[in-house]
């Protein structure tokens, strides 16, 4: 959460949203722990014994956090690609076409409440540099700050630590013991861990954390009761 806390120091009551290490931090430590403890539920169910829970337990962290980290290394770097594709078609569209270009960005300008006048005069200001016009376009007409874009590899790393962290946590009583009360141990611990989490996304988002940390407990719940379902009706009979 380090990023949100550097942008609170610039604009008081504010939080960043840009860079994406908030989403990858928060998302891949939320879906290592409901996955693993998921799964170890479900394996434990089966009847198998203690080695294998926990061999599956490590596998899975470790598989999970590779593919999280992969995968959002992989999107991250294609969207910055597009991203930095349509700035180029941009630019091109600002030098040949400075007149249009111009006039759009004095119509954007006056829909966020300039007068007519001012908005002509810094449009045709923003438009003596094609170069910085550029970004001032981007921001406008597509949201996007092209100086703020998330850095894949850094974010794919946060993946992969955040997953691990929440996919081991479920692990650990299985490195001691077995049997139901590695078992519950495994449960209560998920639980704890998705309340924490869901506090935490409240306490950032402004809304009731007792609210968010219900619901990250309950689709940790929902979703352990399927796999231990599914353990039960399966066993290790496939």
């Amino acid at each position: 959460m380090s990023e949100m806390r550097s942008e609170s120091r610039d604009h008081p009551g504010h939080i960043a949203l840009g860079g994406g290490s908030a989403r990858a931090g928060v998302f891949g430590f939320s879906d290592g722990l409901v996955s693993n403890v998921s799964l170890i539920i479900g394996f434990a169910s089966s009847g198998v014994g203690t080695s294998v829970v926990r061999l599956a337990g490590l596998a899975a962290a470790v598989a999970g956090a590779v593919s999280m980290a992969t995968g959002e290394w992989v999107s991250i770097s294609a969207q910055n690609d597009l991203v930095r594709r349509e700035l180029k078609l941009e630019l091109r569209e600002l030098v040949h076409n400075t007149e249009a270009e111009t006039a759009e960005l004095a119509q954007i300008y006056e829909s966020h409440g300039m007068s007519r006048a001012q908005a002509v005069a810094g449009a045709a200001d923003v438009m003596r540099n094609p170069e910085n016009a550029v970004f001032v376009h981007a921001r406008e007409e597509f949201g996007l700050d092209p100086s703020k874009l998330p850095k894949p590899l850094f974010i794919g790393l946060l993946s992969l630590v955040s997953f691990l962290a929440g996919a081991l946590l479920p692990v650990i009583p299985w490195f001691f013991g077995g049997g139901d009360a590695a078992r519950l141990i495994s449960i209560a611990i998920g639980i704890v861990a998705s309340g924490i989490v869901g506090a935490v996304i409240g306490r950032y988002a402004g809304r009731p954390m007792f609210v968010t940390s219900a619901r990250q407990v309950g689709i940790l719940l929902l979703a352990t009761s399927v796999t231990y379902v599914i353990g039960r009706l399966v066993g290790v009979t496939v």
